[in-house]
Protein backbone atom coordinates (compact mmCIF):
# COMPACT_ATOMS: atom_id res chain seq x y z
CA UNK A 1 0.00 0.00 0.00
CA UNK A 2 1.46 3.35 -0.63
CA UNK A 3 2.58 4.89 2.43
CA UNK A 4 3.97 1.52 3.58
CA UNK A 5 7.57 0.78 3.38
CA UNK A 6 9.98 -2.40 4.90
CA UNK A 7 12.31 -2.89 7.27
CA UNK A 8 14.62 -5.52 8.54
CA UNK A 9 13.53 -6.32 12.29
CA UNK A 10 14.63 -8.19 14.67
CA UNK A 11 12.19 -9.72 17.26
CA UNK A 12 13.15 -11.21 20.55
CA UNK A 13 13.64 -14.93 20.21
CA UNK A 14 12.94 -15.09 16.43
CA UNK A 15 14.95 -14.58 13.61
CA UNK A 16 14.75 -11.21 11.44
CA UNK A 17 12.43 -10.88 9.03
CA UNK A 18 10.48 -7.73 7.31
CA UNK A 19 8.65 -5.59 8.99
CA UNK A 20 5.88 -2.99 7.60
CA UNK A 21 6.19 0.45 8.72
CA UNK A 22 4.67 4.00 8.17
CA UNK A 23 6.88 5.89 5.34
CA UNK A 24 7.90 9.40 6.51
CA UNK A 25 9.67 12.18 4.03
CA UNK A 26 9.33 15.98 4.00
CA UNK A 27 7.48 17.51 1.96
CA UNK A 28 7.98 21.45 1.41
CA UNK A 29 4.97 23.15 0.16
CA UNK A 30 5.99 26.62 -2.08
CA UNK A 31 3.37 29.25 -3.20
CA UNK A 32 4.64 30.50 -6.84
CA UNK A 33 7.66 29.16 -6.04
CA UNK A 34 8.14 30.57 -2.66
CA UNK A 35 9.00 28.12 0.59
CA UNK A 36 6.69 28.77 2.99
CA UNK A 37 6.43 25.55 5.33
CA UNK A 38 8.33 21.81 5.34
CA UNK A 39 6.33 19.20 7.18
CA UNK A 40 7.40 15.15 7.72
CA UNK A 41 4.27 13.74 6.01
CA UNK A 42 3.15 10.27 4.58
CA UNK A 43 3.75 10.51 0.90
CA UNK A 44 0.49 10.65 -1.25
CA UNK A 45 -2.22 13.31 -1.59
CA UNK A 46 0.65 16.01 -1.50
CA UNK A 47 -1.78 18.22 -3.24
CA UNK A 48 -4.38 17.57 -1.11
CA UNK A 49 -2.32 18.14 1.89
CA UNK A 50 -0.74 21.46 0.26
CA UNK A 51 -4.09 22.80 -0.40
CA UNK A 52 -5.97 21.89 3.02
CA UNK A 53 -2.53 23.58 4.71
CA UNK A 54 -2.95 26.68 2.44
CA UNK A 55 -6.80 27.10 3.35
CA UNK A 56 -6.59 26.24 6.99
CA UNK A 57 -3.90 28.86 7.42
CA UNK A 58 -5.90 31.20 5.67
CA UNK A 59 -4.31 32.04 2.25
CA UNK A 60 -6.59 30.95 0.16
CA UNK A 61 -10.52 31.28 0.74
CA UNK A 62 -11.44 28.60 -1.67
CA UNK A 63 -10.74 26.57 -4.90
CA UNK A 64 -10.94 29.48 -6.54
CA UNK A 65 -7.89 31.11 -5.78
CA UNK A 66 -5.73 28.09 -7.12
CA UNK A 67 -4.46 27.40 -10.80
CA UNK A 68 -2.25 25.07 -10.57
CA UNK A 69 -0.44 22.63 -8.19
CA UNK A 70 2.63 20.52 -9.33
CA UNK A 71 5.24 18.52 -7.74
CA UNK A 72 9.00 20.38 -8.53
CA UNK A 73 11.64 18.95 -10.37
CA UNK A 74 11.70 15.89 -12.88
CA UNK A 75 10.32 12.37 -12.69
CA UNK A 76 13.48 10.43 -11.79
CA UNK A 77 15.69 12.95 -10.12
CA UNK A 78 16.78 12.79 -6.49
CA UNK A 79 14.07 14.02 -3.99
CA UNK A 80 11.23 14.13 -6.84
CA UNK A 81 7.93 14.02 -5.05
CA UNK A 82 9.12 15.94 -1.90
CA UNK A 83 8.20 19.38 -3.25
CA UNK A 84 4.91 20.80 -4.56
CA UNK A 85 4.29 24.21 -6.17
CA UNK A 86 1.03 26.02 -5.84
CA UNK A 87 0.10 28.64 -8.10
CA UNK A 88 -2.32 31.07 -7.81
CA UNK A 89 -5.06 31.72 -10.35
CA UNK A 90 -5.33 35.29 -12.10
CA UNK A 91 -6.24 37.81 -10.15
CA UNK A 92 -6.23 35.59 -6.94
CA UNK A 93 -3.73 37.30 -4.21
CA UNK A 94 -2.15 34.84 -1.61
CA UNK A 95 -0.97 36.84 1.33
CA UNK A 96 1.82 34.99 2.73
CA UNK A 97 2.27 37.55 5.51
CA UNK A 98 -0.23 35.48 7.33
CA UNK A 99 2.17 33.05 8.41
CA UNK A 100 4.02 33.50 11.22
CA UNK A 101 7.15 34.74 10.47
CA UNK A 102 9.88 32.24 12.36
CA UNK A 103 7.43 29.52 10.63
CA UNK A 104 7.96 30.16 7.08
CA UNK A 105 10.93 28.53 5.67
CA UNK A 106 11.53 26.16 9.25
CA UNK A 107 11.16 22.17 9.41
CA UNK A 108 8.04 20.96 10.78
CA UNK A 109 7.96 17.66 12.18
CA UNK A 110 5.24 15.70 12.01
CA UNK A 111 3.44 16.09 15.50
CA UNK A 112 4.11 19.94 15.69
CA UNK A 113 0.82 20.80 13.96
CA UNK A 114 0.39 24.25 12.49
CA UNK A 115 2.32 26.39 15.00
CA UNK A 116 2.33 30.26 14.51
CA UNK A 117 -1.22 31.16 15.85
CA UNK A 118 -0.64 32.78 19.57
CA UNK A 119 -3.76 33.89 20.10
CA UNK A 120 -8.05 32.71 19.63
CA UNK A 121 -8.28 36.45 18.84
CA UNK A 122 -5.84 35.72 15.85
CA UNK A 123 -7.51 33.13 14.64
CA UNK A 124 -11.07 34.25 15.22
CA UNK A 125 -10.16 37.26 12.98
CA UNK A 126 -10.18 35.20 10.02
CA UNK A 127 -13.06 32.78 10.61
CA UNK A 128 -16.22 34.05 12.48
CA UNK A 129 -18.32 31.64 14.60
CA UNK A 130 -19.76 29.13 12.40
CA UNK A 131 -23.52 28.72 12.36
CA UNK A 132 -25.92 27.13 14.68
CA UNK A 133 -27.02 23.31 13.42
CA UNK A 134 -27.06 20.72 12.12
CA UNK A 135 -28.43 17.89 14.21
CA UNK A 136 -26.36 15.04 14.69
CA UNK A 137 -27.68 12.10 16.11
CA UNK A 138 -25.39 11.02 19.35
CA UNK A 139 -25.55 7.45 17.92
CA UNK A 140 -23.46 9.18 14.96
CA UNK A 141 -21.08 10.81 17.55
CA UNK A 142 -20.38 7.56 19.23
CA UNK A 143 -20.25 5.48 16.06
CA UNK A 144 -17.84 8.12 14.47
CA UNK A 145 -14.36 6.22 15.31
CA UNK A 146 -15.52 3.14 14.25
CA UNK A 147 -16.21 4.30 10.58
CA UNK A 148 -12.71 5.82 10.91
CA UNK A 149 -11.26 2.60 11.61
CA UNK A 150 -12.62 1.12 8.89
CA UNK A 151 -10.56 3.54 6.63
CA UNK A 152 -7.51 3.41 8.29
CA UNK A 153 -5.83 0.62 5.80
CA UNK A 154 -1.93 2.29 6.24
CA UNK A 155 -2.67 1.79 10.11
CA UNK A 156 -4.07 -1.68 9.81
CA UNK A 157 -0.81 -2.60 8.33
CA UNK A 158 1.62 -0.55 10.60
CA UNK A 159 0.26 0.52 13.90
CA UNK A 160 2.18 4.03 13.00
CA UNK A 161 -0.16 6.34 11.24
CA UNK A 162 -3.24 9.20 12.31
CA UNK A 163 -6.66 9.45 10.54
CA UNK A 164 -8.92 12.10 9.92
CA UNK A 165 -12.18 11.45 7.98
CA UNK A 166 -15.01 14.37 7.27
CA UNK A 167 -18.69 12.82 7.67
CA UNK A 168 -22.06 14.43 6.56
CA UNK A 169 -25.23 14.76 9.00
CA UNK A 170 -26.21 11.44 8.11
CA UNK A 171 -22.32 10.21 9.11
CA UNK A 172 -21.58 9.36 5.97
CA UNK A 173 -17.91 9.29 4.95
CA UNK A 174 -16.90 12.47 2.21
CA UNK A 175 -13.48 12.54 2.41
CA UNK A 176 -10.59 10.48 4.28
CA UNK A 177 -6.64 10.27 4.90
CA UNK A 178 -3.61 9.07 7.16
CA UNK A 179 -0.40 10.53 7.73
CA UNK A 180 2.78 9.95 10.46
CA UNK A 181 1.25 13.42 11.65
CA UNK A 182 -2.03 13.74 12.38
CA UNK A 183 -2.25 17.52 11.40
CA UNK A 184 -1.35 16.47 7.82
CA UNK A 185 -4.00 14.04 8.06
CA UNK A 186 -6.63 16.41 8.48
CA UNK A 187 -5.20 19.24 6.15
CA UNK A 188 -4.69 16.33 3.44
CA UNK A 189 -9.03 15.59 3.88
CA UNK A 190 -9.20 19.32 4.17
CA UNK A 191 -7.93 19.92 0.54
CA UNK A 192 -9.61 17.01 -0.56
CA UNK A 193 -13.09 18.62 0.52
CA UNK A 194 -11.51 21.92 -1.11
CA UNK A 195 -10.81 20.37 -4.73
CA UNK A 196 -14.64 19.69 -4.98
CA UNK A 197 -15.80 22.86 -3.42
CA UNK A 198 -17.01 21.25 -0.44
CA UNK A 199 -15.67 23.74 2.04
CA UNK A 200 -16.13 26.26 3.63
CA UNK A 201 -19.06 24.43 4.47
CA UNK A 202 -22.70 25.40 4.03
CA UNK A 203 -25.64 24.28 5.87
CA UNK A 204 -27.49 21.51 3.27
CA UNK A 205 -28.12 17.96 3.20
CA UNK A 206 -24.96 16.24 2.42
CA UNK A 207 -22.55 18.59 2.85
CA UNK A 208 -19.00 18.09 5.75
CA UNK A 209 -20.32 18.64 9.18
CA UNK A 210 -18.14 16.31 11.21
CA UNK A 211 -14.19 16.53 11.19
CA UNK A 212 -13.18 12.80 13.06
CA UNK A 213 -9.40 12.46 14.38
CA UNK A 214 -7.79 9.63 15.82
CA UNK A 215 -5.63 10.98 18.65
CA UNK A 216 -5.61 14.21 20.38
CA UNK A 217 -7.87 17.63 19.42
CA UNK A 218 -5.75 20.46 20.16
CA UNK A 219 -6.27 23.94 19.37
CA UNK A 220 -4.96 23.21 15.79
CA UNK A 221 -7.05 20.89 15.15
CA UNK A 222 -9.90 22.74 15.98
CA UNK A 223 -8.62 25.81 13.88
CA UNK A 224 -8.59 23.28 10.61
CA UNK A 225 -12.75 22.32 11.52
CA UNK A 226 -13.37 26.41 12.22
CA UNK A 227 -11.85 27.98 9.20
CA UNK A 228 -13.64 24.71 7.31
CA UNK A 229 -16.64 25.98 8.77
CA UNK A 230 -17.73 22.38 10.21
CA UNK A 231 -20.23 21.75 12.62
CA UNK A 232 -18.35 19.61 15.22
CA UNK A 233 -14.90 17.63 15.75
CA UNK A 234 -15.32 14.42 17.24
CA UNK A 235 -12.01 12.64 18.92
CA UNK A 236 -11.10 9.19 20.49
CA UNK A 237 -8.57 11.29 22.92
CA UNK A 238 -8.34 13.73 24.94
CA UNK A 239 -8.81 18.11 24.27
CA UNK A 240 -6.45 20.65 25.37
CA UNK A 241 -7.82 23.67 27.00
CA UNK A 242 -6.99 25.85 24.31
CA UNK A 243 -8.70 23.43 22.18
CA UNK A 244 -12.23 23.61 24.24
CA UNK A 245 -11.81 27.50 24.82
CA UNK A 246 -11.47 28.08 20.76
CA UNK A 247 -14.30 25.27 19.71
CA UNK A 248 -16.43 27.19 22.00
CA UNK A 249 -15.62 30.61 20.64
CA UNK A 250 -15.79 28.66 17.39
CA UNK A 251 -19.38 27.44 17.67
CA UNK A 252 -18.14 24.05 17.46
CA UNK A 253 -19.16 21.24 19.45
CA UNK A 254 -16.90 19.06 20.70
CA UNK A 255 -16.69 15.18 21.66
CA UNK A 256 -13.30 13.13 23.16
CA UNK A 257 -13.10 10.12 24.40
CA UNK A 258 -15.13 8.56 21.73
CA UNK A 259 -14.76 4.94 22.88
CA UNK A 260 -17.31 2.17 23.68
CA UNK A 261 -20.29 4.24 23.07
CA UNK A 262 -19.35 7.19 25.45
CA UNK A 263 -17.94 10.34 24.99
CA UNK A 264 -17.61 13.10 26.78
CA UNK A 265 -18.77 16.44 25.46
CA UNK A 266 -17.89 19.98 25.20
CA UNK A 267 -19.22 23.36 23.84
CA UNK A 268 -22.29 23.43 22.05
CA UNK A 269 -23.80 19.92 23.47
CA UNK A 270 -27.16 21.53 21.77
CA UNK A 271 -26.44 19.93 18.44
CA UNK A 272 -26.11 16.17 19.61
CA UNK A 273 -29.54 14.45 19.89
CA UNK A 274 -30.24 11.49 22.15
CA UNK A 275 -33.20 9.91 20.85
Amino acid sequence: MKGVGQRQVHRRGATATLDLVAVEEPLEVRVAGERVAITMRTPGDDEALALGFLFSEGLISGIADVGSVFHCGRPGDEGYGNAIDVVPAGGARVNLERLEPTRRGTLTSSACGVCGRQSIDDLMAIARPVEPGPSLSAALVAHAPQVLREVQGNFAQTGGVHAAAVLDQTGAVLASAEDVGRHNAVDKVMGMLLRRGLVPAVRQPGAPAVLVVSGRSSFEIIQKAAVARLAAVVGVSAASSLAIDLAERAGLTLATFVRGGSYNLYCHPERVIEP
